[in-house]
């Protein structure tokens, strides 16, 4: 594959399921990636994700806030239109095609602290 990503990091908020009259189903999430640096105010890079129909249900049952993920896919650049305007905002999303659950599950007070 030519257009591809991996990334490890934590999972900023709890996976968002959205469905469409077509059947498809699909979950969005994002994961923060600590870069390292010489700074200690090092800020995370934040990175959208999308997983669809089968795929959006396992991340739906298994992806937590606060869960460290390793996720594979491919970039892709997202146009949304903004809203009360004409132009138009692009965000780059990993569009999910494998994940891997990494470190063990957070705790209900550890989900909170994040």
């Amino acid at each position: 594959m030519n257009n591809s990503i991996t990334i490890i990091g934590h999972v900023g908020q709890d996976p968002k399921e959205t469905n469409f009259p077509s059947g498809k189903k699909v979950a969005n999430f994002s994961v923060a990636v600590k870069e390292y640096g010489t700074s200690q105010e090092q800020q995370p890079l934040w990175f959208e994700v999308q997983a669809w129909n089968g795929l959006a249900d396992r991340v739906l049952s298994n992806i937590t806030k606060g869960r460290e993920v390793g996720i594979q896919g491919r970039l892709e650049f997202v146009q949304y239109k903004i809203k009360n305007s004409n132009s138009t905002k692009v965000k780059p999303t990993i569009i999910l095609s494998g994940y891997h659950l990494c470190g063990r599950k957070p705790s209900s007070t550890e989900k909170s602290e994040k």
